[in-house]
């Protein structure tokens, strides 16, 4: 286990690296990372990986503050960002899953895949996230736990795996009553369908057949929300297939890892393309904005105009860049040249050039659009002199 002090808390963490992606493990409420042995081990040896508990639960710190997804999110950031971790599959069970939605909103930069198991845009009602916490507060975990155990596994898995559901019992009732109570907040609190139908990321979702906590149709309607995602369910599992089939969500981990790496060769490419010329601000904003209907349009771009036509190296960026412009201006595609005006800052094209490319559209395709051209890029470089440049 490896410690480090991030967002201002303990973090618990254990990081391996080895081959592909690194696949994230992020636990269920009332759990902590080692849920997750048994579908490493099916993994191998060389598979790069990364758990962690979350905040308030297992080994890492709790804090007497109001949990949010948003806070869970921001406490995986800051443990990314210092092991240097990008491109990553975050694999995350019930409020793991939730925290991995979120986080392919904010930052999609980090994610190249998501494996959602056993959770949905919203899990649960605000009623239900009271009783449950006043009951604790209460009495404790000992009344709860059972029932929490019933949720977790089916009967038959409970009667022939006795010692295991009793070693998961002993972990449940390990938990902070503060920080279990402050992570149901945070689910009850949390509504994520707006922005989870924005994820653009390749995505496949996990029902177990026999959960009592997050149904599969409610999986399902999870799946049907995200452009592409598939959905995978595994009829003999409770609430965490982590624990009760492990092989099988292993299988669903190395095709998926096996069908992005196929996918991502130009996703990611036209992303870290996208990026270099027109800023992470910019595609940062675009993503933020993406929804259900333009999520598709938005892979097209990126796979289509940034993964194939701008990571060509046939010709320079600096040539494509004074290329797109003068197509734009040519067409009447006006609402695009100060966007391409202000990725000439890293194409390396310069007022020159841009100068150049207006007298070929004056003398090729019209005086007034090449006016019109110069006017908006006139405007845009003194913007960017003025430092309003991202």
């Amino acid at each position: 286990m490896q410690f480090k002090t991030l967002n201002e808390n303990l973090t618990a963490y254990r990081y391996r690296a080895g081959a592909g992606p690194v696949v994230v493990f992020i636990n269920s409420l009332g759990s902590d990372q080692s849920i997750w042995d048994g579908v490493i081990s099916k993994l191998g040896a060389n598979r790069a990986i990364l758990t962690y508990d979350l905040r308030g639960q297992g080994a890492s710190g709790i804090t007497d503050t109001p949990y949010t997804i948003e806070l869970f999110v921001d406490d995986l950031i800051a443990l990314l960002d210092y092991l240097a971790l990008k491109d990553v599959i975050v694999c995350g069970v019930s409020i793991g899953g939730k925290i991995a939605q979120s986080l392919a909103v904010s930052r999609p930069n980090l994610i190249r895949g998501l494996v959602l198991s056993n959770t949905a845009a919203k899990i649960g009602n605000e009623a239900g996230w009271d009783i449950r916490i006043e009951k604790v507060q209460s009495e404790g975990f000992d009344t709860l736990a059972g029932s929490i155990i019933d949720q977790w596994f089916s009967a038959e898995f409970q009667s022939s795996h006795p010692d295991e559901v009793a070693g998961h019992k002993a972990m449940l009732r390990r938990n902070s009553t503060v920080g279990y109570i402050n992570t149901c907040a945070a689910l009850r609190d949390s509504d994520l369908t707006e922005q989870t139908a924005r994820i653009s990321a390749p995505t496949v979702c996990i029902a177990g057949g026999q959960d009592g906590s997050v149904s599969p149709a409610m999986v399902a309607e999870l799946a049907d929300l995200i452009d592409g995602a598939t959905l995978e369910t595994i009829s003999v599992a409770g609430h965490l297939p982590c624990l009760d089939a492990p092989a099988q969500v292993a299988d669903i981990i190395t095709n998926f890892v096996e069908k992005t790496a196929l996918r991502n060769d130009s996703y990611s490419a036209g992303m870290a393309i996208r990026r270099a010329v027109l800023g992470d601000a910019h595609v940062d904003r675009a993503s933020a904005n993406k929804s259900e209907f333009d999520t598709a349009f938005q892979t097209l771009i990126t796979e289509g105009a940034w993964g194939t036509v701008w990571a060509s190296d046939a010709i320079s960026r600096r040539e494509r860049s004074m290329l797109t412009l003068g197509l734009l201006a040519a067409l009447g595609n006006f609402e695009e040249i100060p966007m391409h005006i202000r990725a000439t800052a890293r194409t390396g094209a310069s007022e020159s050039d841009i100068r150049e490319v207006f007298q070929h559209v004056a003398i090729y395709a019209g005086v007034p659009r090449a006016n019109h051209a110069l006017k908006l890029s006139k405007q845009t470089l003194r913007e960017m002199k003025e430092g309003d440049h991202d």
